[in-house]
């Protein structure tokens, strides 16, 4: 019968860490000589993209350009609303492709701009994405827009009140990072 001991135990424990830690050791990198010269390749950043901003109803970024061109909230029953259970604030809009790497489309607004209604006490009141509030956008709203083209096209949020401005918050990462917002007043 074997007994462990403490002190055994111990050991068998310290040289297996020993034996770990000497396994993690990393080896010393070579440093240049004080005589020997070490290039590095370098070049300046041409045509680095500038930084994105909304201002004056204009959100730039690198990959598109969205200009705002009209505002309106639409009460439910009318045109351009006609199908809703709820008011909408509706905006127009050209959108121009930068040069994306990727496909653009008129739709592509909602990457960008998420609205908010300050109303409520406790959260914050992201709106919902409400229809197409204008009927002559049926058939280009899914288009891929051209390198240096633009197109026109619009988009309502659903209200959930007809008196509380709506804050329309621009950025470029699904709304993590706040690149500048505009507030609308409704009436």
């Amino acid at each position: 019968m074997h007994r462990t001991t403490k002190a055994t135990t111990l050991i068998a424990s310290l040289g297996v860490a020993v034996l770990a830690f000497a396994g993690c050791a990393s080896t010393a990198t070579e440093s240049p000589a004080p005589d020997e010269t070490v290039t590095v390749d370098s070049a300046p950043i041409e045509d680095a993209p500038a930084e994105a901003t909304f201002e004056n109803s204009v959100l730039t970024t690198e990959d598109v350009t969205i200009t705002i061109t009209d505002t309106k909230t639409i009460p439910v029953g009318e045109p351009g609303n006609e199908y809703g259970d709820v008011p909408v604030i509706a905006f127009w809009y050209d959108i121009t492709n930068n040069g994306a790497e990727r496909d653009v489309t008129p739709n592509d607004f909602i990457f960008y701009f998420n609205a908010f209604q300050d109303n409520d006490p406790n959260a914050e009141n992201e709106l919902n994405v409400g229809a197409l509030p204008d009927d002559q956008f049926l058939d280009s709203q899914l288009e891929n827009i051209k390198e240096g083209g633009t197109v026109s096209n619009a988009v309502a949020y659903e209200l959930t009140d007809t008196t509380t401005p709506v804050k329309l918050v621009a950025s470029t990462d699904l709304g993590q990072t706040e690149i500048g917002s505009m507030t609308f007043n409704l009436g």
